[in-house]
């Protein structure tokens, strides 16, 4: 798992797979309500260095705020594209 960073890490246009979301109970569950489970693919639609992170996840598009995108891990997509 070292290769895995956080999702605030990964620019636009990036893609990368969910490993591990870390937190409390509640806010693990609220992630994972809203489709941010391990092995979920995701890719960071937007994130401009300060200000919340838009990403899709699921087919969703979801917003979130660069403390809650520091606490879930993925591993980048490597690749042609990446």
């Amino acid at each position: 798992m070292d290769s895995a960073v956080p999702l605030v890490m990964l620019g636009p246009g990036e893609e990368g797979t969910i490993v591990e979301c870390q937190g409390g109970h509640g806010f693990v569950s609220r992630l994972a309500a809203m489709g941010f489970t391990p092995g979920s693919r995701i890719a960071v639609l937007s994130n401009y260095g300060r200000g919340p992170l838009l990403v899709r996840v699921h087919g969703s598009r979801v917003a979130l705020g660069r403390g809650e995108a520091a606490k879930i891990l993925v591993r980048p997509e490597v690749g042609p594209n990446a």
